[in-house]
């Protein structure tokens, strides 16, 4: 493909770069990311990855803008109240790049349809705030071999984590099993920063770009952990478990579970 004059422009200093270069950008905008949730996580995800050209971004989401989520989805304003989540940011990642095309889902996920979701994408993004919808998403990513961006955020804190299928960890090398009901307590429950998503969301945008560049070093085999209290970031090596019971040398989970996974991304 040749760049036009207004993409020269528009994604110049992305160009200038020898880790990205005009080749580089062709990738991006051939490539195609799906979001799970156009909320916390999922607004900056989807900001960041649509000014940085990334040709079509699916989001997943069936939740309507409220007053209490303007704190910190930021894709979404005062005059979207009411509307869908996945309308608002689709309109507001399109207004900013026209070169990028949303695809916008209205659909709460479950094993019967999210391998058909993300069949065609090339990396997922989690920006789920349940775990149901984490372990659902995970497993699907490690069954088709998709790269999976993990974030999770709660009051002054936030984790990401990337997970490539046959190279290293996935979600349940890191908690095998899903906590009781109740025992973490939601954003909803115990409130967040508006901007700790910010935080994150571009980290886990970030890690999505090198991983279409084929660039840098990937939180594979890692969590990074950041506590905006202390301002600290904090790398923990996670290894992968040979007995994961999904991306073990033995799996046992070979079929997706019957979770409740719709999700809350507020």
């Amino acid at each position: 493909m040749e760049f036009s004059e207004e993409q020269l422009q528009r994604y110049s200093r992305h160009i200038i770069l020898p880790e990205v270069g005009g080749k580089g950008q062709k990738k991006l905008l051939q490539s195609r990311v799906f979001l799970v949730g156009a909320g916390g996580l999922g607004c900056p995800v989807g900001f960041y990855l649509a000014a940085a050209g990334i040709g079509t971004i699916g989001i997943v989401d069936n939740d309507t803008v409220e007053l209490s989520n303007l704190q910190r989805q930021i894709a979404h304003s005062t005059k979207a109240l009411g509307k869908l989540k996945i309308e608002s940011a689709k309109a507001t990642f399109e207004a900013l790049n026209t070169d990028v095309t949303i695809v916008g889902m209205k659909e709460r996920i479950n094993k019967d349809n999210i391998f058909d979701l993300i069949r065609d994408y090339d990396i997922v993004v989690d920006g789920s705030d349940n775990f149901p919808t984490r372990y659902l998403v995970n497993d699907a990513c490690v069954m088709l071999r998709k790269p999976l961006v993990s974030g999770a955020i709660l009051r002054f804190e936030g984790q990401v984590t990337t997970i490539v299928p046959g190279q290293g960890h996935c979600y349940r090398c890191l908690f095998e099993q899903m906590p009781p009901a109740g025992l973490v307590p939601s954003c909803q429950e115990a409130g967040v920063i508006g901007a700790i998503p910010g935080v994150i969301g571009s980290l886990q945008a970030v890690e999505v770009i090198k991983l279409i560049l084929g660039k840098g070093d990937i939180l594979k085999n890692a969590l990074l952990i950041y506590d905006a209290l202390k301002t600290t970031f904090r790398r923990v090596k996670v290894p992968k478990n040979p007995d994961c019971p999904v991306c073990g040398d033995h799996p046992v989970i070979t079929e997706l579970q019957d979770y409740d996974a719709g999700y809350c991304t507020r």
